[in-house]
């Protein structure tokens, strides 16, 4: 299985890319790819949401995902930093929309604790994890490429989780 993470954000969107090899006795999980799109302040934000879109477009052709994890919303005090982060995951959500790929939406603490253990972790927690599941040499940088390779793992794990109970299921009937 082939996910493609996404951490949207107003100034920077990360994006990774992991696979999951079953074909050893223990699955292993590998990073394909990892990025993040740079959005200017001084673009207009029409601007900025294309650039989202045409960038995310591009790397989903490219890596020909099974499915798209993307972070859920969360509540910010701030009411139009929510407003225009919301701007952002719907375009990648379209993005995601217009190749025909299954998208699943995961909660921040559920993202965490699937990667960390706890929901609350901090960034530098989730990319240490992140880097250590992955094997990676270097703690993945940005955050937020860290953060949506954090996303595609725990959607990996929930559906490995998923398959292991149906199955289960099917042998007790």
């Amino acid at each position: 299985m082939r996910v493609f993470g996404i951490d949207c954000g107003t100034e920077v969107t990360g994006f990774g890319v992991v696979e999951s090899d079953d074909s050893a006795r223990e699955p292993l999980l590998v990073c394909k790819a990892m990025g993040a799109i740079r959005l200017a302040k001084t673009k207009t934000l029409p601007v900025r949401l294309e650039q989202v879109f045409r960038e995310l477009s591009a790397a989903l052709e490219l890596w020909r995902p099974d499915a798209v994890a993307i972070e859920g919303v969360f509540y910010s005090v701030n009411a139009k930093s929510a407003l225009k982060l919301g701007e952002v995951r719907g375009v990648a959500l379209l993005a995601a929309a217009c190749q025909g790929l299954p998208v699943a939406e995961y909660a921040p603490l559920k993202i965490k604790s699937s990667v960390v253990g706890y929901g609350l972790a901090k960034k530098e927690q989730v990319q240490f994890m992140v880097a250590r599941l992955l094997n990676l040499a270097e703690i993945p940088e940005p955050a937020d490429a860290a953060d949506a390779l954090a996303a595609a793992i725990c959607h990996i794990h929930t559906a490995q989780t998923l398959d292991s109970q149906s199955r289960v299921q099917g042998v007790g009937r």
